[in-house]
């Protein structure tokens, strides 16, 4: 089966022709797309994730060429009812009326071209219905001469991928509060659960269960500061550069006039132009800088959920010290086995962000001169990126760490069991004294706290005093 064939047939076998540098090419009558749009669709069969599949990319680019068509109306470039026209367009595009029309591969090559070109003319052909015209009578408005006018894609791409990307990250901010409150929230339920720590896998010092929760909320809410960060940094934009940067028939006045309109459409009040139009147009760095954020919070998620899978690993032969709410049947072979699914699936969102970092630092080096012509895998990636680590988030609050509960009775058994505990009593009875009880518990399977008060080193109240909850979470000795 030919799905090239089959996007471009829709509902109706009858066409239109259309005609570009290459020459005529018949498109579906009840397309809104045209001969531009056909041709990326022949040239990309890629991914199979349409430009539709980004609705939030697509919303972005109707606000900035509203934005442009405000712009060019106000300044007399375009009529009246054009300006008006288009931006009636525009806003249906906005509404979610025509998502589905936007066919082209999010991968594709040309920079983005393709996608402006999809853009221009479905805005076209819905202006013309504005109008009273029928699709494709582009001698009454046309993609390129008035809906594209002042723009080129090298401007309007990389600024709807900045706009759209405020919008995702706003999500994922959203959603990683969620997952924050919901590990502080289980922080202040085991606040009284005393534990063993672990370096190396080897018993460390005791500690309660709470501040262990407490540190993944911690870092999680560094994570989100540092997202914070990063998004101001998407808020300089290259509208009105056109080509290159050196605005290249733009009205002087278009620029600001573009932005301000930019500004609210979207409600991002920070939008600015920037400085530099020719280093904006041919600079993704601020994409690298996103993308690394966003690889720190993948690591750091996947480690704390390597945590989780290990501290609730047994039921009877592993750490056992925390039970992960039971999602599904684990295995097809071994009845009753229970897997820890929801960390498993946060695991591999985190391989595939990190792996979409290293895709977006090499298609930012491998930009040329004025222009990154790879625009189109940086914008497909940290979508793809801040839409699933957004999923994520929210599916681990609410399928794993909410429904964590703790083995009480076992941390604390473990920790009068632990070696490890002679380093909390090394204050009290000496370095020396502190060695010579552990090695005696060890080999004679004591524990060491039975061992200090039998040896007269410590009272029982001294040991019930650093074993208490409060005083390790005050991380004081008495």
């Amino acid at each position: 089966m030919n799905t090239t064939t089959d996007q471009r047939s829709e509902s109706s076998a009858e066409t239109r022709t259309e005609h570009d540098l290459l020459g005529d090419l018949a498109v579906p009558v009840d397309a809104y797309w045209g001969v531009h749009t056909a041709r990326a669709v022949d040239n990309f069969p890629i991914s199979g994730i349409q430009l539709s599949m980004y609705p939030t990319f697509v919303c972005a680019l109707a606000a900035v060429k509203q934005a442009a068509a405000s712009a060019n109306g106000e300044l007399g470039l375009i009529g009246t009812e054009e300006s008006a026209a288009i931006v009636a367009a525009c806003e249906d595009v906005r509404a979610g009326l025509l998502t589905e029309q936007f066919i082209v591969d999010m991968i594709q090559g040309g920079a983005g071209t393709s996608t402006n070109m999809n853009m221009n003319e479905v805005l076209a052909n819905r202006a013309l219905e504005h109008l009273g015209f029928g699709r494709g009578d582009y001698n009454r408005l046309h993609p390129l001469e008035q809906v594209n006018l002042s723009q080129s894609t090298n401007d309007v791409y990389p600024t709807a991928m900045k706009v759209a990307l405020d919008g995702y990250v706003g999500k994922l901010l959203a959603r990683m509060e969620v997952l924050c409150l919901a590990f502080a929230a289980k922080a202040v339920e085991f606040s009284d659960v005393i534990k063993m720590g672990r370096t190396q896998l080897q018993d460390a010092v005791p500690m309660t269960l709470g501040q262990e929760f407490a540190a993944f909320a911690v870092t999680l809410e560094e994570d989100r500061l540092r997202l914070s960060e990063a998004r101001l940094l998407l808020h300089e934009i290259n509208l009105g550069g056109t080509a290159i940067g050196t605005e290249l028939n733009a009205h002087p006045q278009y620029r600001d006039r573009a932005i301000s309109h930019l500004r609210a459409l979207t409600g991002i009040d920070t939008l600015v132009s920037a400085e530099h139009l020719v280093e904006a147009t041919s600079d993704v760095g601020v994409f690298v800088q996103l993308s690394g954020v966003l690889k720190r919070i993948a690591v750091k998620l996947s480690k704390t959920c390597n945590d989780l899978r290990l501290l609730s690993s047994g039921p009877r032969a592993g750490f056992g010290e925390i039970n992960l709410p039971p999602r599904q049947a684990g295995s097809s072979i071994m009845p009753g086995k229970v897997n820890p699914v929801i960390p498993e699936v946060v695991n591999q969102v985190a391989y595939e962000v990190i792996g979409n970092d290293l895709t977006i630092t090499m298609a930012a080096e491998g930009g040329q001169l004025q222009l990154n012509a790879f625009e189109p895998i940086i914008a497909h990636s940290l979508f793809a990126s801040l839409d699933h680590l957004s999923a994520a988030a929210v599916v681990l609050a609410e399928k794993c760490v909410n429904g964590i509960t703790a083995n009480r009775d076992l941390l604390r058994q473990r920790v009068a069991d632990s070696i490890g505990l002679v380093t909390a009593f090394a204050p009290i009875i000496g370095y020396e004294n502190a060695t010579e009880v552990a090695q005696e518990a060890l080999l004679g399977g004591r524990g060491v706290s039975e061992l200090a008060v039998a040896k007269g080193l410590m009272t029982q109240a001294q040991v019930d005093a650093i074993l208490s909850p409060e005083n390790l979470v005050t991380l004081t000795l008495k």
